[in-house]
C-alpha cells in the first residue's frame, strides 16, 4: 500500500492494506487455477473478471479517487491488467471454437 497509494497515503490504513493483501492472494490463486485449466469456461472467465476488477480499481484509484498518482507502482499492474485482458480475450475465442468442435464431434 505504501508504493501505491502515494497520493493521499494518510487514507490507506492497516485494514484497507491487508484487505488488498487478501484480494491479492485470492486473485493469483484463481489465475493459477485456471492456468492449470485452461479449458474450463466458468474459471476462465472468473479470472478474466478478475483482471478486469484490477483495472477498474487501479484507474478509479488514481482517476477518481485521486489516492493513487501514476508511477510505477501504478503503471505495472494496468500494464499487466491491460495486456492480460487483451491476451485472454483473444484466448477466449480459440476457447469458444475449441468448445464448437468437440460438440461437432459428439453428434
Amino acid at each position: 500500500s505504501e508504493k501505491l497509494y502515494t497520493a493521499s497515503p494518510g487514507l490507506v490504513n492497516g485494514l484497507q492494506a491487508r484487505t488488498f493483501g487478501v484480494w491479492t492472494l485470492l486473485s493469483s490463486v484463481i489465475r493459477c487455477l485456471c492456468a492449470i485449466d485452461i479449458r474450463n469456461r466458468t474459471l476462465y472467465h472468473i479470472t478474466l473478471f478478475t483482471f478486469f476488477l484490477a483495472l477498474a480499481h487501479f484507474l478509479s484509484e488514481v482517476f477518481v479517487y485521486h489516492t493513487a498518482a501514476l508511477t510505477i507502482g501504478v503503471m505495472a499492474p494496468l500494464m499487466v491488467a491491460s495486456f492480460s485482458i487483451m491476451g485472454m480475450l483473444i484466448g477466449l475465442q480459440y476457447l469458444e471454437v475449441e468448445a464448437l468442435s468437440q460438440n461437432k464431434k459428439k453428434n
